[in-house]
């Protein structure tokens, strides 16, 4: 089973991107994240055309996040977090797909930090700590993907030392992702590619996507029951090059089948 996380920066004009996407690469399931859209605009006839259900949570011109399926229904278990500290902004869907808890995420900027847009990322994260540990305390096979708008480490970032005032790069922001793993979560891309480069964002701006000046901040991690089915994982960077395109690259991962033998790497 292949699952993938896009930040689509607009459903609706991006949708041809979207659309080419899913033709070539088939993800069984997928979490979309900043819809830009109300509810009552979501493209879900295209994607049906494609055999995607679909799960939306949406928000006019700002936040928004979807969970696609083309690998049975969408079964919807929350929408948002428990306690957020502004509800008003679509930020999490989960629902069960296939076997598996899918908790979609869009982890709020953050910037400009200091100052309140800051402290609301920093409620949120905790939020997000307190909810992912009673997943995990759950027993359930959970994958917990999306924009965390977090570079985990000094790996994950183009010339780390011009990020350290970004709320992107801060240290109670790398903490909290740090404290999140250490619940139990394993970060899909790292767990295989421990020692490469990867990157799933490059800003539209000084030709960052030209000069590979990209940060890793879309992440996959995996309850403790699935992490054992983790065969494969990667980004479909050459989507980043397309016309009209996200600043996002689609990032994903394979899941071997429960009961089968994982694969030796």
């Amino acid at each position: 089973m292949k699952i993938a996380t896009y930040n689509v920066n607009g459903v609706n004009g991006r949708l041809p991107v979207l659309l080419r996407w899913l033709e070539d690469t088939a993800p069984d399931i997928v979490a979309l994240q900043e819809l830009k859209a109300p509810d009552e605009r979501f493209p879900e006839a295209p994607l049906a055309n494609l055999g995607y259900q679909a799960l939306w949570h949406g928000q006019k011109s700002w936040n928004g996040v979807a969970i696609l399926s083309r690998v049975g229904s969408i079964h919807e278990m929350r929408r948002g977090l428990p306690n957020d500290p502004d509800p008003s902004q679509s930020r999490y869907l989960e629902a069960a797909v296939n076997g598996v808890l899918v908790a979609a995420l869009y982890l709020p900027n953050g910037n400009p930090r200091p100052g309140p847009k800051f402290e609301y990322k920093l409620a949120w994260f905790d939020r997000l700590i307190d909810h992912a540990a009673a997943l995990l305390a759950s027993g359930a096979p959970v994958i917990l993907l999306g924009d965390f708008n977090v570079m985990p480490t000094e790996q994950d970032v183009y010339k780390p030392e011009r990020w350290q005032e970004d709320a992107l790069f801060a240290p109670e922001i790398r903490d909290r992702y740090a404290a999140l793993l250490a619940q139990g979560w394993t970060d899909s891309l790292r767990h295989l590619h421990p020692e490469e480069t990867i990157y799933t964002f490059w800003d539209y701006f000084r030709n960052a996507w030209g000069r590979n000046a990209g940060l890793r901040i879309d992440h996959l991690l995996l309850s403790p029951s699935l992490a054992p089915r983790l065969t494969a994982a990667g980004v479909d960077r050459e989507v980043r090059s397309w016309e009209k395109t996200s600043d996002h690259a689609p990032t994903w991962i394979e899941l071997a089948d429960p009961g089968r033998k994982r694969a030796a790497r």
